[in-house]
């Protein structure tokens, strides 16, 4: 991986594992992982296990990694989706890490869409008292919302589309006609969003966020945790490729969804196109436009 000294980078490894396990663990071997356009990601190989590593040197992203784990942590739940153990996170010659378990893949289940499909039904009926989460968090490496809110659709509009649109404005990647046409939207989505409890959701689930564990079950990673309502959380696995069919027929066995979805889904898919449209440019602007335009704005 460009930059990176392999001698220096080894005894950071080894400082951070040192940090968050109180132990002097010695790097065998090391093998470069994706951490995303936002990370660097290492598998470490020691005197005592394998480890996952992910670390940054970004002072835009400070708290990123205590946010994702607190996600992980939220998440993990008896009888739920296979999560990754979080060993510890903190900071060493002004990187910040998070340390995981390393998951080691294995062939998918027969029934590996039904796991993920029943499991993520029986997470989303753990439930909050209010949308959003006890902390901020980031979605990628953009600042994510979470001030709790009563109701689901004014929490939608003002910690999601409005924070995005607004940023899109800022950077001058949209202008204040797209801005209008974005409250054309606001003073609608009351009539054809449905209410739910705020329930526990991933918050960035797509294919990239779900692994294969070694037993061959779902792991999920990755998380921007937050309460939500589940359309939402359902509508972004389709908006890239989606997941199999075999995913949303479990889902709905273990939580029937309200008729309508598949009319809602674009409405809930505005937020990841706004969060791309913010992370990598405007070639996501025209699938946004294209759903104003369905509703007349």
């Amino acid at each position: 991986m460009a930059g990176l000294n392999p001698q220096g980078d080894r005894q950071f490894f080894e400082q951070a594992l040192f940090t968050v396990t109180g132990q002097s663990l010695s790097v065998k071997d090391l093998y470069f992982a994706s951490g995303g356009c936002i990370n660097n990601a290492v598998q470490l190989v020691t005197n005592r296990g394998d480890f996952f590593i992910k670390w940054n040197e970004s002072p835009d992203l400070e708290g990123m990694f205590q946010r994702e784990a607190e996600g992980l942590d939220a998440l993990r739940q008896p009888d739920g989706l296979s999560i990754p153990e979080v060993i510890g996170y903190g900071t060493v010659h002004e990187r910040q890490f998070l340390v995981l378990e390393h998951l080691c893949s294995g062939h998918r289940q027969a029934d590996y869409w039904e796991q993920l499909g029943r499991g993520l039904a029986l997470q989303h009926q753990t439930h909050g008292e209010a949308y959003g989460f006890t902390t901020d968090n980031f979605i990628g490496r953009l600042p994510q919302s979470n001030t709790p809110t009563d109701r689901w659709v004014t929490f939608f509009i003002e910690q999601r589309l409005q924070v995005q649109a607004g940023l899109a404005f800022y950077d001058r990647r949209v202008d204040s006609a797209f801005l209008d046409r974005m409250h054309q939207l606001y003073d609608q989505l009351p009539g054809l969003l449905v209410d739910g409890p705020p329930a526990l959701l991933h918050g960035d689930l797509w294919s990239g966020n779900v692994m294969v564990g070694r037993s061959g079950e779902p792991c999920l990673i990755d998380p921007a945790v937050y309460y939500g309502h589940p359309e939402i959380e359902l509508a972004f696995t389709h908006l890239f490729g989606g997941f199999d069919d075999r995913f949303y027929a479990a889902y709905e066995e273990v939580a029937p969804l309200v008729p309508g979805f598949l009319d809602r889904l674009d409405l809930y898919n505005l937020y990841p196109l706004l969060v791309h449209l913010n992370l990598f440019g405007t070639s996501y602007l025209s699938g946004v436009e294209r759903i104003l335009s369905r509703f007349g704005c």
